[in-house]
């Protein structure tokens, strides 16, 4: 099942305020928060490593936030959901013959 993206976003902000590291399973999916840390990151023009969750399996269904700039922004969002068929696709081709 795939979560509303919204339900994701608010859960990934309330780990965002606690700032502390979390790695389980939400909405039938592993996900994992890291913190931002103030080491840079190797090889990158960065000055802190910023702080990321992520949810999914890349490949099926995957979601990202990072807070590239700064815990106070509003974060960036990745999202991996090509190899999702809804519903509407389905009927397109040929649920009904």
């Amino acid at each position: 099942m795939i979560p509303e993206l919204e339900e994701v976003r608010r859960f990934a902000s309330e780990l965002h305020c606690e700032g502390k590291f979390w790695q389980g399973e939400v909405f039938g999916w592993q996900a994992e928060y890291h913190p931002e840390r103030s080491e840079r990151p190797l090889d990158s023009k960065m000055t802190f490593t910023p702080a990321d969750f992520c949810i999914g399996e890349s490949g099926i269904w995957f979601f990202s936030l990072m807070w590239e700039h700064g815990k106070n922004a509003v974060p960036v969002e990745f999202l991996d959901n090509g190899n999702i068929v809804t519903e509407t696709m389905q009927a397109e081709f040929g649920r009904d013959e």
